[in-house]
């Protein structure tokens, strides 16, 4: 974890929720984090965001901390975040790595756009992300397309 924090890849923003990563005693301890509803079994809900007529697009240590109270909202732990501010247009791209998977974000500040991508497993709802961006992002137009990832013939 030192090397990552060198990096500036962990996050100054932990999770409550994150567990030990002990080893797992015997194959029935192992716990299977795939998802029952609606009659499917799947992986986990992928959800790809697209935020236009947006703000706060530039700042990647505002993202950052934004990223992370989200992705403490949908119930994920998180494990580390990286985020790098490009130049000269100000656009930020960056993950918050999940146990349950990531949130990643792509902004273009000169369009107002940014293009977020929340990938969950798990008890986790990406769902409730969503409004904690909206907070930061201000969108004027919010596109949601949801998949189930990961889908298990019954």
């Amino acid at each position: 974890m030192n090397a990552l924090a060198q990096l500036g890849m962990v996050s100054e923003h932990p999770s409550d929720n994150q567990i030990s990563s002990a080893p797992f005693s015997s194959e029935d301890d192992r716990k299977d984090y795939f998802v029952e509803k609606d009659g499917m079994k799947f992986a986990g809900t992928h959800l790809l965001v697209d935020l236009w007529d947006a703000r706060n697009l530039d700042d990647p240590e505002q993202i950052d901390r934004t990223l992370c109270e989200a992705a403490v909202t949908a119930g994920a732990t998180i494990l580390h975040s990286h985020f790098h501010h490009f130049t000269p247009n100000g656009g930020v791209s960056g993950v918050v790595v999940l146990a349950e998977s990531h949130i990643s974000i792509h902004t273009w500040p000169e369009r107002n756009f940014a293009a977020v991508d929340i990938f969950m497993c798990g008890a986790c709802d990406p769902r409730l992300a969503i409004p904690v961006m909206q907070r930061l992002f201000q969108a004027g137009r919010i596109e949601v397309d949801e998949q189930r990832r990961g889908r298990v013939q019954l």
